[in-house]
């Protein structure tokens, strides 16, 4: 085998990670990490990757380092970032998926964005927009279920919704009568989809995530949805890459809601990405992987402890029996697996100008000081995670993902621990997930009853009964304290004592 390239992770602290060694099976060499510890970090982050001789840095990034990597790339001409940092250009704001979709003529909502000028976008949302429409913050987490993401039915919601938020820029959507009220989430390896499914919004809900009591359907995926992604890939030049897609009910007609490479991806499709991408890498000395079109609606049916043992799921391609007897044309000759394009900084949309105002300071530096903080919002709280959040996490899949959002609808989770009362969870995979965990313990001061009667060991006698307690002494100061509540003896203490503190 002809010399490999140098491969190297782009590890962020407090990021989670994507891609690890055991997505690359079989790549023969060492493969280095290079962490970036925010901050004044830049010329280290440079030293150490020209120092380990990196030719290729495998990485997302997320929108508060984007401008700083865009610089250390620069720095850096004869190192492939993957994904390029021009592919990862929407991933920095909902702003900038609506300049890549203007600039390569990809069907999107009609989408007003208004820069420091509120008074501005009232006079439009007043007098010229149709409602609904569909106001997001443009910068900012994207993985916390919608809830960045709002609906105004008129003028006076709209207003009232800004007023509150404050966004800057003013980013507002026509709103789409989606098609059987959910949206379509398309993932592409080398410009061909390799999973999608519709997501549907629960009752008395319009946004399409399970985390808020929707549903998901691998079936009746429409073409053109896929063809649209398709064209969004293969603009951006994308070794991977995610669309979220409306269609709309009254003509059919599909729009890209959201795009980007980064995304929550089930983890065997981690794995093809990773086996494409070292057959890009290799110049075809490793094989393509062979994925079907619609093997998703076959996938969605294997049980998900199952898929767990699968790491790498294969697909062999069909070949017909020599006499010519059978012969099937398979349905997926529409798209086929390829390599990308590299990117050029041509492939740039035009974006606004911060840098030109006068008190203008660069998201991360804004962020650094409060980035430990920030970065808690990634670590998963398994109370309030959502979906998208859960898929992050090693080994997830998304039946999995879908049972502890309703484990923890009836039980408050203190500790990964609990999870375990979960029939396909074990030790070892929440040992996988331990760093990426938050703390879960319940601030006693502020739990209300229903929140305390679902710790487990607890229940609604004992949660009325401390609750009963605290009205008397007013505030816990101490955990001690329980010790005084009748019928908390030394070993019910101790059990409640790691799943409750005292919050700051």
């Amino acid at each position: 085998m002809s010399k490999l390239p140098k491969l190297g992770f782009l590890y962020m602290d407090y990021v989670l990670r994507f891609f690890d060694y055991s997505n690359f099976k079989g790549w023969p060499n060492k493969i280095e990490t290079v962490t970036y510890h925010w901050g004044k970090d830049k010329q280290r982050f440079i030293n150490e990757v020209r120092a380990k001789k990196i030719d290729v840095l495998i990485g997302n990034i997320p929108a508060t380092a984007y401008e700083t990597f865009r610089e250390i790339s620069n720095e850096l001409p004869h190192v492939r970032f993957v994904p390029s940092l021009e592919t990862q250009f929407p991933n920095k704001s909902k702003e900038n998926v609506t300049l890549f979709c203007e600039k390569h003529d990809i069907s999107i909502p009609k989408t007003k964005i208004f820069h420091q000028n509120k008074e501005k976008a009232y006079d439009y949302l007043k007098n010229e927009a149709t409602y609904p429409q569909i106001i997001k913050k443009s910068y900012g987490p994207s993985n916390y279920g919608g809830y960045y993401v709002h609906k105004a039915d008129n003028f006076k919601e709209a207003h009232d919704l800004l007023e509150k938020e404050k966004y800057d820029p003013v980013y507002t959507q026509n709103g789409i009568d989606l098609k059987y009220s959910g949206d379509l989430r398309v993932m592409l390896i080398g410009h061909k989809p390799v999973c999608a499914f519709w997501r549907f919004s629960g009752d008395g809900e319009w946004i399409t995530n399970t985390s808020q009591g929707g549903t998901m359907s691998y079936e009746n995926v429409p073409m053109n949805a896929l063809e649209l992604a398709v064209k969004a890939s293969k603009a951006a030049k994308a070794e991977y890459w995610a669309c979220d897609i409306a269609i709309d009910a009254n003509d059919d007609k599909p729009y890209i809601l959201e795009c980007a490479t980064a995304f929550a991806a089930f983890p065997y499709i981690r794995d093809w990405i990773c086996q494409y991408l070292m057959w890009d890498f290799s110049n075809g000395k490793f094989p393509m992987p062979h994925v079907p079109l619609y093997s998703w609606v076959e996938l969605g049916k294997i049980d998900p402890s199952l898929l767990r043992t699968m790491r790498h799921i294969g697909f062999s391609k069909y070949k017909p029996s020599c006499d010519g007897a059978f012969f099937i044309n398979e349905k997926d000759d529409t798209f086929d697996m390829e390599k990308t394009l590299l990117n050029d900084p041509s492939d740039y949309p035009e974006e606004y100008s911060y840098d030109k105002l006068p008190n203008y300071v660069k998201l991360e530096d804004i962020q650094t000081k409060h980035i430990k903080d920030e970065a808690s919002l990634n670590k998963i709280n398994f109370n309030t995670a959502s979906l998208t959040d859960l898929m992050t996490l090693h080994g997830m899949e998304d039946d999995l993902a879908i049972d502890i959002i309703e484990f923890k609808e009836n039980n408050t989770i203190t500790d990964a621990s609990d999870l375990l009362e979960i029939e396909s969870i074990d030790e070892q995979m929440i040992e996988t997930w331990d760093e990426n965990i938050a703390d879960m313990r319940v601030d006693i001061n502020h739990a209300d009853e229903n929140t305390l009667k679902k710790i487990k060991g607890i229940g609604a006698k004992l949660a009325k009964i401390i609750l009963d307690f605290k009205e008397k002494i007013e505030v816990f100061t101490d955990l001690d304290q329980l010790k005084d509540i009748e019928g908390i003896g030394k070993s019910k203490f101790t059990q409640l004592k790691s799943r409750l503190k005292i919050g700051e």
